[in-house]
């Protein structure tokens, strides 16, 4: 079943085309990555499908719904939740309270959800009434995707999950993003390291100024001399 069907959109800035002509599906149950490099356009895809900024062309379904146009606030009542870049965490609340406003939608906090985001992110039940502004950078980011989760999504948005971060950590949020797939989450990534996640991604596309210039499998791609050659640091043989 496709979930999100992102038709032909254009989003401007001013007078700037940031993106041009925009489409692509995904399936329900899918990881779909976004690759290219600073300024292609693929963090502002991820806002305009999110809500946070409306195409002045084109239309974007989700669930057999159109929902450009409505407000990131209620598409996340919707199940489209969003973890942008730089992880935005509330630094003077504490991990606690950073993931219960993350269940913002519900009535009270599912203590289900809860538990089971601490155990995903073990090191976050140890730092839980500690404030979010003192966690390293990796905690941060395991908060920010903890809270994403706290909002029980169905499409979760995930904007250069491992930007800054150390490689072990880097693979420990792989495998969570892997993890919280298979449960059943679909997940359009997000990512400037095209090995990690064009291994994880069930299929992905390649953004240069705002358009989509290559797409297919993860495989596929991995194996494209183009993708090799631009985005992961290969030389090929003329």
């Amino acid at each position: 079943m496709t979930l999100l069907v992102v038709d032909d959109i254009e989003v401007r800035y001013g007078n700037i085309r940031a993106l041009k002509g925009v489409s692509f599906e995904v399936a329900e149950g899918e990881i779909v990555a976004l690759l290219g490099a600073n300024g292609a356009g693929k963090t502002t895809t991820q806002k305009t499908v999110s809500g946070m900024l409306r195409p002045s062309l084109g239309g974007i379904i989700y669930d057999g719904q159109r929902i450009d146009g409505i407000p990131a606030h209620d598409l996340i009542r919707l199940g489209v939740c969003h973890v942008p870049e730089g992880r935005h965490v509330f630094p003077r609340m504490t991990v606690a309270e950073n993931l219960e406003m993350g269940a913002f939608r519900f009535k009270t906090v599912d203590q289900k959800d809860l538990d089971h985001v601490l155990d995903l992110f073990p090191r976050l039940r140890e730092r839980y009434k500690q404030q979010a502004g003192t966690l390293s950078g990796g905690e941060q980011q395991m908060l920010a995707i903890g809270r994403g989760l706290m909002g029980k999504p169905r499409l979760l948005l995930l904007d250069e999950p491992s930007m800054g971060l150390a490689p072990l950590v880097v693979a420990q949020i792989f495998d969570i993003i892997h993890q919280v797939n298979r449960e059943g989450v679909t997940v359009l990534l997000v990512e400037q390291n095209a090995a990690q996640a064009l291994s994880l991604a069930h299929r992905g596309y390649v953004l240069e100024t705002g358009e989509i210039v290559l797409s297919g499998t993860g495989g596929e791609l991995l194996a494209d001399d183009r993708v090799r050659a631009a985005y992961l640091g290969e030389e090929i043989a003329s």
